[in-house]
């Protein structure tokens, strides 16, 4: 990524400088804490003071919580980069980040307020967020990256959702979800296609690759004009034949577009081979959404954690592990430590998945893939936390 002038009053501390330094934090934080309640939840019978049942909450927690925060450290850092405006820190940053923690208070103990006030606390973050990357790329007339807060908008539109089933109004069961598992998707799809081909290609020409990535506009169109209308059909009609075939060629042509962007041959460098291994969960979690059109016997809860569990949780470890090292002054390489929580990720979301295909084993594989979950994303924490916090290597040193 291009490097940001970041400067900021000299009280502010380095943690608010960028968004990506409290949320990110608050990404590992809470990918911990709700995995674990949940698991708790899950085995003792328990419940929170909640207007959502334990699946519920569970759902809500991981989708509208946990990758709300990942979105905001990626879009407000990110947008800086894209316009070259001053990035989103200071007070501003404060009251977001104490927005987003108000929202997961709201939910977790949403029994004992008015159902409009906690939908109300929940559902400000997404839309402040999706404001302020829509304020600064208008600011900076950086026309090409409009459609950029539209994912984030259509996920705050499904959060509503949820909640207004919640209440009692009549919608497809299911279709909030649904539609906020279908905009991450597209919003990662969107993401990947710029970044992970970009820093592919400059590792192989860095190391000397005699055919580099080369672009293919019309592949890339193909592949992401079928994956993002196949997973909106998904969110609106689930059982519908043609969505599946739909999803089915949407996963064949963006294997053929992962191959293009040349995977393989960054395999010694694991902070850009986790990218394509995300990717390929993006794609695995559009076959597993289509197959059912072919073999009726594929569960939904095996596509469905394909891309929770496996692109999102992978995916956005990936991000944030480069992010953070390349926005606090460190080389972009794996070390031992990140190569092991990327090991984790990628576990959680394959035994995660077995777990929907080998119903008699569910609950141990569930807590095993807890397990790899909690430890992966703990791990980022103890490793990450001093960078996230403190000054950037590169000034530290000088």
């Amino acid at each position: 990524m291009v490097a940001v002038a970041d400067a900021m009053p000299e009280r502010v501390s380095p943690f608010w400088t960028l968004a990506f330094r409290p949320f990110f934090l608050a990404v590992g934080l809470w990918g911990v804490l709700a995995v674990a309640v949940w698991l708790l939840l899950l085995v003792s019978g328990g419940s929170l003071p909640s207007r959502f049942d334990q699946l519920g909450w569970h759902i809500h927690a991981m989708l509208f919580g946990f990758v709300f925060a990942a979105i905001a450290g990626f879009l407000l850092t990110a947008v800086a980069n894209w316009t070259g405006r001053r990035p989103v820190g200071g007070a501003m940053l404060m009251a977001l980040a104490a927005l987003w923690l108000l929202g997961r208070a709201a939910c977790a103990f949403s029994a004992a307020l008015p159902l409009w006030l906690a939908a109300l606390v929940d559902l400000a973050f997404p839309f402040a967020v999706a404001a302020l990357v829509l304020r600064e790329i208008l600011a900076a007339r950086s026309w090409r990256n409009l459609p950029m807060p539209l994912p984030v908008v259509i996920l705050g539109l499904a959060d509503l959702l949820v909640w207004l089933e919640l209440g009692g109004i009549d919608l497809p069961p299911g279709l909030g979800w649904r539609l906020g598992l279908a905009a991450v998707l597209t919003l990662i799809s969107a993401v990947a296609g710029r970044i992970i081909p970009a820093f592919t290609r400059n590792w192989l020409m860095r190391h000397g690759a005699a055919r580099p990535y080369a672009p293919n506009r019309m592949l890339d169109r193909m592949a992401s004009a079928s994956l993002h209308t196949g997973l909106l059909g998904w969110a609106v009609f689930p059982t519908s034949r043609l969505v599946g075939v739909l999803l089915l060629v949407a996963a064949a042509l963006n294997l053929w577009r992962l191959a293009n962007w040349q995977g393989w041959a960054v395999r010694r460098e694991p902070l850009l081979l986790i990218l394509h291994l995300g990717y390929l969960w993006v794609i695995a979690a559009a076959a597993l959404l289509g197959g059912p059109t072919l073999i009726p016997a594929i569960p939904e809860a095996a596509a469905v954690h394909a891309g929770t569990s496996g692109a999102i949780g992978t995916m956005i470890l990936g991000v944030m592990t480069r992010v953070a090292r390349g926005h606090t002054g460190r080389p972009l390489r794996a070390d031992a430590v990140t190569t092991a929580i990327y090991a984790l990720a990628v576990s959680a979301g394959v035994v995660r998945v077995a777990a929907a295909f080998l119903p008699a084993l569910a609950m141990p594989l569930l807590t095993v893939s807890a397990a790899f979950w909690v430890g992966g994303y703990g791990l980022f924490v103890v490793a990450y936390a001093h960078m996230l916090v403190g000054e950037r290597a590169d000034i530290r040193c000088r």
